[in-house]
């Protein structure tokens, strides 16, 4: 599988939600630059609780990536899944399926995320021939 690698800055910003949303339930957009093997932006929706006395903390999200992955140029949604207990994570962000565009069309892979490290990441990929 190839691997695209490299960093991205991310805005996070602050949305409102629903009347009914339950206490530690927030809203954010996301909006990110990436450089290196994935050249372009995305833009998305994250939904998330954490809980610092009980030390946990989840987020699910979904953003449009659009820009080019080693040269090929298209669009692409990333789904994210994440947990954390007591400084444990766990990260799941997989390319939704049969949602890649242009030179991208077919496109499936997963990332990881280093957020430590500058939001490093590493995309392992698949392109149909």
């Amino acid at each position: 599988m190839p691997i695209a690698s490299g960093s991205f800055d991310v805005n996070l910003g602050p949305l409102d939600v629903h009347d009914g949303a339950p206490a530690g339930l927030g809203r954010l957009s996301i909006d990110k630059q990436f450089s290196g093997g994935i050249v372009g932006s995305s833009h998305g929706e994250m939904v998330a609780t954490n809980d610092p006395g009980a030390e946990f903390a989840a987020y699910v999200a979904l953003e449009l990536v659009d820009g080019s992955v080693h040269g090929k140029a298209g669009t692409f949604w990333l789904q994210h899944k994440a947990t954390m207990l007591r400084g444990e994570g766990h990260m799941d962000i997989t390319v939704v399926a049969g949602s890649a565009t242009g030179e991208l069309a077919g496109l499936t892979g997963s990332m990881v995320i280093d957020a430590a490290n500058n939001h490093a990441y590493e995309f392992d990929y698949l392109l149909p021939e």
